[in-house]
């Protein structure tokens, strides 16, 4: 029986109850009841009692569970859904809480300065002192000029006294000042600052994810761990002090957006008191698995190697920390496997991708289109006589300028890069080998298609060392999945945290992504999402790896993009594939809303390792539950799917408690 269907014979299901004789403390009538439950998929009503569901079934069955002392919520064939969960979410970084933020807006170099300014005043930022802008979005705007030829160029105008860093919106990428680069240190301590020099030495190891100028120096882009080098402000931690006197802002915007249980995505030592605080305030109305980040680097022993058993140690502590909370567990380690495939087509050089690629990244060349935005006009033959004497002999085109007037582009261009992994392959191999061996899930970042099959060769020796092929380890983002790969994923049964949202056609993220992965002649839509494309093929396969066996669930990577995890609109996409107004990217990858709402519940919940738990609204499991303000169900039937983003809860429960209610206009 269609989704459909079964939601509207919800009436004639056999109603499941436990004692009636007890009455309850809630009772939902007149209800759209979608279960999640594959055993009664529809209900008209629910009772609970002591944060239990007590009773699914019908309007005249509930009946028998109203007492004198029951609260009872006509809702007014309104939908009812199991609440949700939130499977690769930073909830710390979701609050509304004052910061300098640029709300992922677009913003031309010449802008930052004065907005930075304004910031420095407004925040009272003292000499020493970090300013930290939040928000800042990478992968849209940032159009350079004479002035302002790249982003150091732009922070130095706002502040050549203080540390300036812009927080990418992905938590991934950075932009920094001449300050800020200047305190970047060596493993020892000594400061020595991100240049030319210590960029071909002390720092040969992070030069790929640290962008240069046409002369080789730092242009201000510094990403992943090579930030760490500045002890720069992170997007997670930047708010945790006012957060920590606020607690409760992280419960109100999971409760606003019907969300009653996530995983932590990146949780750090710092950051696990302010769980204890949340959980001792008794303001939370959710449940969490932290998602344990440690880099394995970071725990070499005098000899080199790294000491897995003490990373272990540390991870086994704060488990042990939560064994048997109802609320917190902290049963997971994260690894990341590699960084983003976003490149900087506006740096001269261009900025390449730095996540690892399966084969070398192109070359492409950019100049202003018929109507002076940028596109591609070219690219490099990296395999020519030219290009193979630049590698070879590099000092003999130092004088890149003039290589320029003559060739086209510059001598970096001639640079072969597959990007990197985000630690060396064995040791994360190694880690995730130890981290099953003592019992933990994994859950793997790895956005490119190298990345995606170093995770599964992960997984795949971590439970052949364990003997555990049943844990619900978790692969993160997945925008490239060869179809070896997809297969794999398949037979392995692994779960999949999408970012729905991001599987989409955008003009300006396109620019900085596809060209280098396809030879892109043109502009528009067509031109960057050629059907003969591999990276359209490749693009989060959704469809396929549900097809093949993997579990798909659902992780907004809030504050990525929006601090909103709108569950919504990511239902939408992953039905869609576009933006409203703009064609599909992948369409052959949508899926339906029924598959959307199983990756947002009861599959979340199994992820989590508690679907016996909560998950769906079945007899027996916690009364975790919200009403939405129109049918979805409808919406998708009526070929209106292009409004389901624009749902808004009105009402959550958890554990039987009413913890949010839209205010009233």
């Amino acid at each position: 029986m269609a989704f459909n269907a079964l939601l509207l014979a919800g009436a004639a299901l056999s109603p499941v109850a436990q004692n009636p004789q007890a009455p309850a403390d809630l009772v939902i009538e007149n209800a759209r009841i979608v279960t999640e439950d594959q055993d009664q998929p529809s209900a008209q009503a629910l009772a609970v009692r002591g944060g239990t569901i007590v009773y699914v079934g019908d309007d005249a069955g509930a009946k028998a569970f109203v007492g004198t002392g029951t609260t009872v919520e006509d809702a007014a064939g309104r939908l009812i859904l199991p609440g949700l969960v939130d499977a690769h979410i930073h909830p710390l970084a979701t609050t509304d809480l004052p910061t300098c933020d640029l709300a992922s807006r677009s913003i031309a170099l010449k802008d930052l300065a004065p907005f930075v300014q304004d910031c420095i005043h407004r925040f009272g930022i003292k000499p020493g002192e970090w300013l930290a802008v939040t928000g800042w979005n990478f992968s849209k705007g940032n159009e350079p000029d004479a002035q302002t030829p790249n982003l150091r160029a732009a922070l130095d105008r706002a502040s050549r006294d203080l540390p300036v860093t812009l927080l990418g919106n992905d938590g991934h990428h950075g932009a920094y000042n001449s300050v800020a680069l200047a305190r970047a240190h060596t493993p020892a301590g000594k400061a020595i600052g991100f240049s030319k020099a210590t960029l071909a030495s002390v720092f040969a190891a992070q030069s790929k994810i640290i962008g240069v100028d046409a002369a080789g120096e730092p242009d201000g882009t510094v990403n992943e761990d090579a930030r760490d080098m500045m002890d720069s402000p992170d997007l997670i931690t930047v708010s945790l002090n006012a957060l920590m006197k606020h607690p409760g802002k992280v419960s109100e915007r999971l409760a606003k957006s019907g969300i009653t249980a996530v995983q932590d995505a990146l949780v750090v030592p710092a950051t696990v008191p302010y769980y204890e605080l949340l959980r001792k305030s008794g303001l939370m109305t959710f449940r969490a698995n932290l998602m344990q980040l440690y880099n394995p680097e970071a725990f070499r022993n005098a000899a080199g190697a790294i000491d897995y058993p003490a990373v272990i140690t540390l991870a086994k502590s704060y488990r042990t920390k939560f064994t048997g909370d109802d609320l917190i567990r902290a049963e997971a380690l994260k690894i990341f496997a590699d960084g983003v495939l976003e490149a900087n087509p506006y740096a001269t050089p261009p900025t390449l991708p730095d996540a690892p690629k399966l084969t070398p990244y192109l070359q492409p060349t950019f100049g202003p289109g018929p109507d002076g935005k940028l596109m591609v006009t070219g690219y490099v033959d990296t395999a020519s006589t030219l290009c193979a004497d630049v590698r070879a002999n590099p000092a003999r085109y130092a004088d890149g300028a003039g290589f320029a007037r003559a060739h086209g582009y510059l001598p970096a261009q001639c640079a072969l890069s597959q990007g990197q992994l985000q630690h060396d392959r064995q040791v994360i191999l190694d880690y995730a080998k130890a981290a099953h061996l003592a019992g933990f899930t994994l859950h793997i970042h790895a956005i490119s298609d190298a990345a995606v099959r170093t995770a599964i060769d992960a997984i795949e020796g971590a439970r052949a060392t364990d003997g555990n092929d049943h844990t619900p380890d978790t692969i993160a983002h997945l925008q490239l999945v060869t179809p070896e790969d997809v297969a794999r994923i398949g037979r392995d049964h692994l779960f999949l945290a999408y970012t729905y949202s991001w599987a989409n056609a955008d003009p300006d993220y396109d620019l900085v992504t596809i060209p280098f992965f396809e030879h892109v002649t043109g502009t528009g839509y067509k031109a960057f999402h050629d059907p003969a494309f591999k990276y359209e093929h490749e693009f989060y396969p959704v469809r396929d790896t549900r097809d093949a066996g993997g579990i798909l669930v659902a992780g907004s990577d809030a504050p990525v993009n929006t601090p909103d995890p709108q569950p919504f609109v990511n239902m939408q996409l992953a039905i869609t594939r576009a933006v409203p107004g703009e064609p599909a990217a992948s369409i052959g990858q949508h899926i339906t809303l029924h598959e959307a709402l199983q990756a947002y519940t009861i599959d979340g919940a199994r992820a989590m390792g508690r679907d016996r738990e909560f998950g769906s609204l079945t007899n027996g499991k916690s009364a975790d539950f919200i009403m939405i303000d129109q049918d979805i169900v409808a919406l998708e039937r009526t070929g209106k799917t292009v409004d389901i983003g624009k749902t808004r809860v009105m009402k959550t429960w958890f554990r039987g408690k009413m913890v949010y209610t839209l205010p009233k206009p």
